[in-house]
């Protein structure tokens, strides 16, 4: 991913933020007053408002220096979407059965981490490219497999690697459970930085947009 720094936005001030998934949809009424839908987007695309998490002049001053750091829209960053964040339920840790990457079939050495929402009408499948690291756990056919030994992790692109001798036989289903990071992107050049009060102050606005790979 290009123009990209490997940093997560100060976690203290995201936990506060708002946003979540955006999809585009075209709708046309016919004049019976039927409908025609049309996706625009095959990927839903996060927006968020980190805004809110920012009360004090301390975190006035680290949004400052990471947004200048950032040099505004030009390099993309990491996010911690507090409301999606992990490969399973909110309230469980990562196990490495959470979600199918793919099947073996003896020769395929490398497989993407993927999440996959809903399961019965029309599941979505969203590519994770910023896994955390360390946190990946892999298995095959239910048994897991050792980070280190048995393969790899690209923390840059969320691709899982199998060493050599450890390849998943034709047949082998793998799995994973991670946590993970959403690429985004300042939504803006401008930060408008509010000092009315005299120990504190906020940014009433600092919009991010989700980097797509």
């Amino acid at each position: 991913m290009a123009a990209f720094h490997e940093v997560r936005f100060p976690l203290d001030i995201s936990m506060h933020g708002r946003g979540g998934p955006e999809r585009r949809t075209d709708v046309v009424v016919t004049g019976s007053g039927r409908e025609q839908r049309n996706a625009r987007w095959a990927d839903s695309r996060c927006r968020y408002d980190a805004g809110y998490g920012v009360k004090s002049l301390s975190a006035i001053a680290a949004v400052v220096a990471f947004f200048e750091e950032r040099r505004g829209r030009l390099y993309g960053f990491r996010w911690r979407d507090r409301a999606d964040y992990k490969s399973c339920a909110a309230d469980r840790n990562p196990a490495p059965d959470d979600q199918a990457l793919g099947t073996g079939d003896g020769v395929t050495t490398s497989f993407a981490l993927r999440k996959t929402y809903g399961a019965q009408f029309a599941p979505y499948t969203r590519d994770i490219v910023k896994p955390v690291g360390g946190s990946v756990r892999v298995a095959v056919n239910g048994s897991e497999v050792l980070a280190g030994h048995d393969f790899d992790v690209d923390e840059t692109s969320g691709a899982v690697t199998f060493r050599s001798g450890h390849v998943p036989a034709s047949g082998g289903l793998v799995t994973a459970g991670f946590l993970f990071d959403v690429p985004v992107r300042f939504d803006t050049d401008y930060l408008e930085i509010d000092l009315a009060a005299l120990d504190a102050g906020d940014i009433p606005k600092i919009p991010l947009i989700e980097i797509r790979p």
